[in-house]
C-alpha cells in the first residue's frame, strides 16, 4: 500500500491510498467510522426539570453533544478491570443546573475530567424562561460508533482517483466541457482537454454524452476523506481505524489456527 498525505486540517484529512482493493477500502471507512471508541453521555439522572421539554428529550439533546476524548484515560466498560461496575477509569460524571430565565448551552456542563468537555459549547440544550429551571447529573462513558451514532467519531468516505482517456475529437467536446459538474475538462480550439482529472466524481456525464468518444476508467488509487466531529483529531481516527482493524484480523488468524488444532 503507498499512503500519502494531500491535505491535513484541525478536523479533516485528505489521504491519497494506492495499491489496494475497494473491498479493503471500505473495511477500512467501516473500522474508522463504527469502531474507534469515543466519550458520549448515556445516563441522566433529572433533580429538576420545569422546561417545556420532556426529561427523554433533553437527555437525547445531551447525548448527542460531542465530548472531547481522551483515549489515554478511560477504558470501555467491557475492557475496564472494574468489569463494567463503574469507576473513573471508565464512567464520567457531568452536572448541569441552569436558572432561567437563560438559554441552557453545552458550556453549562460541569465535567468532573477538564480534558472531557463539549467539543462546541455554544451548542443550545433548552431555552428556559422566568420560574423555570433545570439540574441533572449526566455519565459520559466510551462507546463505539456501532452502538449509537452519538459514538461516531466523524464522517469517512473513499472515492476512487479517476483516469481520463479522450479518443480523437470529440463531436459534442464544447458541451461536455460544460456540462461537466466538476469543471474537468477544457475545451480549446475545437479540442477537448482534460484540465483536472482529480476533480472527476464519476458521474460518466461526459461519457453519455460523447458516446464512448470519453472514456472514464478506474483502478486501485482512492482519495480518503476523514471529516472528525470533533472528539478526536482525523489522525487519531484513522491511527484507532486501523489498530481496531488489525486487531480483528489478529484474533480471527487465532480463532482458525485454534480450530485447525
Amino acid at each position: 500500500m503507498e499512503v500519502k498525505i494531500l491535505d491535513s486540517a484541525k478536523e479533516k484529512l485528505k489521504v491519497r491510498v494506492a495499491g489496494e482493493s475497494p473491498a479493503y477500502m471500505n473495511a477500512l471507512r467501516r473500522y474508522m467510522a463504527f469502531e474507534v471508541p469515543t466519550m458520549a453521555i448515556e445516563d441522566v439522572e433529572f433533580r429538576l426539570n420545569s422546561s417545556i421539554l420532556y426529561d427523554e428529550m433533553i437527555a437525547h439533546r445531551l447525548g448527542l453533544v460531542p465530548l472531547k476524548t481522551d483515549l489515554e484515560s478511560y477504558n470501555l466498560m467491557s475492557q475496564c478491570s472494574c468489569k463494567g461496575v463503574g469507576c473513573a477509569q471508565c464512567k464520567l460524571t457531568i452536572t448541569l443546573k441552569v436558572v432561567g430565565p437563560k438559554t441552557a448551552y453545552a458550556s453549562d456542563m460541569k465535567s468532573k475530567d477538564p480534558k472531557v468537555k463539549p467539543v462546541f459549547p455554544q451548542t443550545p440544550i433548552v431555552k428556559l424562561l422566568d420560574g423555570q429551571d433545570l439540574e441533572l447529573e449526566a455519565t459520559a462513558v466510551l462507546g463505539l460508533g456501532k452502538e449509537h451514532a452519538k459514538w461516531s467519531p466523524g464522517l469517512v468516505f473513499y472515492r476512487n482517483i479517476p483516469k481520463i482517456e479522450i479518443k480523437g475529437l470529440p463531436k459534442r467536446g464544447d458541451d461536455i466541457a460544460k456540462r461537466c459538474p466538476s469543471k474537468v475538462f477544457d475545451y480549446k480550439e475545437g479540442k477537448l482537454i482534460v484540465k483536472d482529472a482529480e476533480a472527476c466524481i464519476l458521474c460518466n456525464e461526459c461519457v453519455d454524452l460523447s458516446n464512448g468518444e470519453v472514456q472514464v476508467l478506474t483502478d486501485d488509487e482512492y482519495f480518503l476523506f476523514v471529516e472528525s466531529f470533533g472528539q478526536l483529531p482525523p489522525e487519531d481516527i484513522v491511527i484507532k481505524g486501523v489498530e481496531a482493524f488489525t486487531n480483528q484480523v489478529q484474533s480471527f488468524v487465532k480463532l482458525l489456527k485454534d480450530v485447525e488444532e
